[in-house]
């Protein structure tokens, strides 16, 4: 049996994010880049460009754009942050919420 532990379950999924579970956070960074890119490359941008919530002016005021009128490209937010939050275990989800 190896000395060293990954921080995750053997094998990989192309259905759920990797597990991080506190440790080695190098390795899972690259291992969760990965899988968010083989689902949508626009994903990985939203984490790379942080969050924003889209605009839109109206009668000359600028006012966020409701969550119906999003496009495709500004929900891969959304998409990122579960993607990010089902990847953590209950401690490391509460460190980040």
């Amino acid at each position: 049996m190896s000395k060293f532990k990954l921080p995750f379950a053997k094998g990989a999924s192309i259905n759920s994010p990797p597990m991080f579970g506190g440790v080695n956070y190098a390795f899972w960074k690259i291992i969760m880049k990965i899988f968010m890119e083989s689902i949508d490359m626009g994903i990985w941008d939203a984490v790379v460009n942080g969050h924003f919530v889209p605009v839109q002016t109206v009668k000359d005021e600028i006012v966020k754009k409701p969550w119906s009128e999003w496009n495709d490209s500004e929900k891969k937010n959304a998409q990122a942050k579960n993607i990010i939050t089902s990847a953590l275990n209950m401690d490391e989800f509460f460190r980040v919420t």
